[in-house]
């Protein structure tokens, strides 16, 4: 398995990945998500061979704050340390700055993942989040 920037955007590889772990709110409106990527901060992609196994996408200024947006892997290769790899890419890329974030499903499984990556419940810091649906 290797990491590489995600730097050709293939809409059947992406859409199917988004699809695989139930993300219809992008695989509705594929323009959206193409544009979203194009205009990410970084992408990076897990490959075995040309086969995409997940990805993370990054948005964000790059020296102040970055947003994890998306980290996705296809259920058959979950819990196999791509993600983790994945995120430790994006940690190691911007340990310079001071504020990376991200939102999630608020379930034991991925409380239990970002926090074995050294991410804090922001309530822990001392902040609250907010989001406008």
């Amino acid at each position: 398995m290797e990491i590489r920037n995600y730097e050709v955007y293939k809409e059947p590889e992406i859409l199917n990945l988004y699809t695989s772990v139930g993300w219809t709110a992008y695989t509705c409106d594929p323009e959206t998500l193409k544009m979203g990527f194009s205009h990410s901060l970084l992408i990076l992609a897990a490959y075995e061979g040309e086969k995409l196994l997940g990805l993370v996408r990054v948005v964000g200024d790059g020296f102040t704050v970055v947003l994890i947006q998306d980290l996705l892997v296809l259920p058959a290769y979950q819990h196999k340390g791509i993600g983790g790899r994945l995120v430790q890419a994006v940690l190691k890329r911007f340990s310079h700055v001071r504020q990376i974030e991200l939102a999630t499903e608020n379930t034991p499984k991925t409380i239990g993942f970002y926090r074995s990556q050294g991410f804090l419940e922001m309530s822990e810091l001392g902040c609250l989040g907010f989001m406008k649906p």
